[in-house]
């Protein structure tokens, strides 16, 4: 099973994260790097096995220094461990007054992304026309990550994006999402933890980790009437195409 959105550098004793979450059945993790410093240790922590990283500038520092830096991130993408570009993206819950920074900021990893012909991993909240409007000029691979807004779900399937679903997708009141999940194809679904945040239901709380997308996956299944097992190596192997995993 893989988990394919965690915060492994936000997480106290990392290592010991990736244990439990092998223990547990999750043989592989793709940590996200969301800005340059944490970029950095992103990849340093790919020197474990099973773990890969995804960088990227996220939308909250749009407007900031950090934002100037996609020089340095392109360099860092070079690294073999490197599968992605992102988290990038969209949130004008957060921060609208910015959110023609956003958009440069969002179009330029867009530019890396397919300069280096890498799949982007995209966080979008509360932007949705510009976000599609944006991602329609975008030809390469899209992993719609902890995906919360079902209104894109129609133009994304049309062109073929991956749609990742978190801990959000176990709550009680996440019925419009659950019904989200069941009209994505079979091979284009992927789970994530987004640790540590969004801890799904059964440890609703505490703090995520990847050992928790279990839970995610079960609720996931219950949803598309599927078996557990069954879907998890089906995420596997969906997420092995989408970030071109060995």
């Amino acid at each position: 099973m893989i988990d394919t959105h965690a915060h492994l550098d936000a997480l106290e004793e990392p290592s010991e994260v990736v244990a439990r979450a092998r223990a547990a059945g999750v043989t592989r993790i793709v940590t996200i790097g969301t800005g340059i410093d944490s970029c950095r240790r992103a990849l340093e922590l790919t020197a474990q096995d099973g773990v890969y990283a995804s960088l990227g500038i996220d939308p909250h520092q749009a407007g900031t220094d950090e934002a100037a830096r996609t020089g340095e991130l392109r360099a860092l993408l070079a690294h073999p461990r490197a599968v992605a570009v992102g988290e990038a993206g969209l949130d004008y819950h957060y921060g609208a007054d910015r959110s023609h920074e956003q958009r440069k900021l969002f179009t330029a990893q867009l530019e890396l992304a397919r300069d280096l012909d890498l799949p982007i991993v995209v966080h979008t909240r509360a932007a949705n026309a510009d976000t599609e409007a944006i991602l329609r000029e975008h030809d390469g691979t899209v992993v719609m990550h902890c995906f919360s807004e079902p209104d894109l779900l129609g133009g994304g399937l049309e062109r073929g994006w991956y749609f990742s679903f978190a801990g959000n997708v176990t709550y009680a009141k996440a019925d419009e999402l659950r019904a989200a999940a069941v009209v994505v194809p079979p091979d284009r679904i992927l789970a994530e933890t987004d640790s540590p945040y969004l801890a799904p239901q059964p440890v609703r709380g505490r703090t995520n980790e990847p050992a928790n997308v279990l839970h995610t996956v079960a609720v996931l299944a219950e949803a598309r009437e599927e078996d557990a097992s069954e879907l998890a190596a089906r995420i596997e192997v969906n997420a092995a195409a989408a970030f071109a995993l060995s």
